[in-house]
Parts: structure tokens; sequence; C-alpha cells
């Protein structure tokens, strides 16, 4: 007998418990190229969780680059806040969770960077995965990058 098991993202409490682990990675920037690597959410306290992401980029030319990035996820009331790891840290964004029909969680949040803004939407899928999509736009920069997480075994 098959079993279908969903998985959603019960609400927004849960959700920094839920990200801790390992996670794979595809990404999609629009005109640029794209990677695909491994994630790792790591807990450095009750409240934090140290994001690292790796993996291979391949530009649109076929150049390709090993790839990394860092930030700092702290838990926030209603979802999450996000940091960049510096020193001291530099928030990024704080991601208010709402819910939609069918187990699916979303955020939305902008950031201003120079003159360059980035509009970001995390979507908590059904299935266990989430969707982080960045649409950047600017003098500097004008692009749109989805990333799909999923699990790993």
């Amino acid at each position: 007998m098959n079993e279908t098991v969903i998985d959603a993202w019960d609400d927004a409490s849960q959700v920094m418990t839920r990200l801790v682990g390992a996670w794979s990675f595809d990404r999609v920037i629009e005109g640029q190229g794209s990677m695909t690597g491994l994630a790792t959410f790591t807990p450095l306290d009750a409240e934090r969780l140290a994001y690292r992401e790796h993996g291979r980029l391949t530009l649109q030319n076929g150049t390709e680059l090993e790839a990394e990035r860092e930030y700092v996820f702290r838990r926030h009331d209603r979802g999450f806040e996000v940091f960049f790891k510096e020193t001291p840290p530099r928030l990024f964004h704080v991601i208010e969770l709402t819910a939609s029909d069918g187990g699916v969680l979303s955020g939305s949040a902008g950031h201003l960077c120079n003159l360059d803004h980035y509009q970001s939407t995390f979507t908590f899928r059904s299935d266990g995965g989430f969707v982080v999509r960045h649409v950047v736009s600017g003098p500097r920069k004008d692009y749109t990058m989805v990333t799909t997480y999923t699990r790993t075994p």
C-alpha cells in the first residue's frame, strides 16, 4: 500500500525548527546563469540559525565557479529575520509569514542596497520544500533570482 505524505508547514512558529538540517537547492538567475548546491541551517542558540550554502554556479557563457553565501536567521514573532553574516550583523529582511489555503506559508520584504532594491518572497510549500524569490532592480542590478529548496534525505 502506498501512502502519500503531506509535509505542509503548520504555522509560522514552527518554521525555524523545521529549517534545521540540510537542503539541496536549485537556483535560476534570469539572464545570468544557474546554481545547484547544498544549504544547511545549523542552530547557534535557541533563537538563531546559521545558514550556509555552497555549490556550483554556471554563468550564461558556460563559465563554472564554486560559490558560497552565509546568513543568520533569527526567530521573530510571526516568522524570522535574516541578517548578513557580518560583524556587526546587518539586517537584510524581516519576514512575517501568513498562511494560505493548502498548507502554504509566505512572506515578503524589501531591502535597499545602495540604490538597488531587493523585493524578496519566501514561500513554504505544502510539499515541505520552500522557494525564495528575489527581484532586484536599480541602476547597477536588474534580475530575478528564484531558489527552490528540497530537504535532503
